[in-house]
């Protein structure tokens, strides 16, 4: 996480898609409508492109090619961590068995 960024538990998906449906269909200004949820202009703005990318009307990452990229980064680290532990104890029992 950059700096200065606080952690937040982050909003529902169905809030997410019900804010998606009122940006899109209600009539109301983007400022109207993310005034009315409490949320910000621009993460609504960030929800909409979202959605179309997600619907293949836009390109970029899905929501769900984010989702495995953020399980793959986790896995790999674990994975590194893991090798880092073998790599450690293999040098230590080859020094152990060395000196007897």
């Amino acid at each position: 996480m950059a700096p200065g960024r606080s952690r937040r538990t982050p909003y529902l998906p169905e809030f997410r898609a019900r804010a998606v449906e009122l940006a899109r269909t209600s009539g109301l200004t983007l400022r109207e409508v993310a005034r009315d949820l409490g949320v910000d202009r621009d993460t609504i703005v960030r929800w909409l492109r979202q959605s179309d990318i997600d619907a293949g009307r836009q390109a970029g990452v899905t929501s769900d090619e984010k989702a495995e990229l953020t399980r793959l980064r986790r896995e790999v680290a674990l994975l590194k961590e893991e090798r880092e532990i073998l790599r450690k104890a293999a040098a230590y029992f080859a020094r152990e068995g060395a000196t007897r």
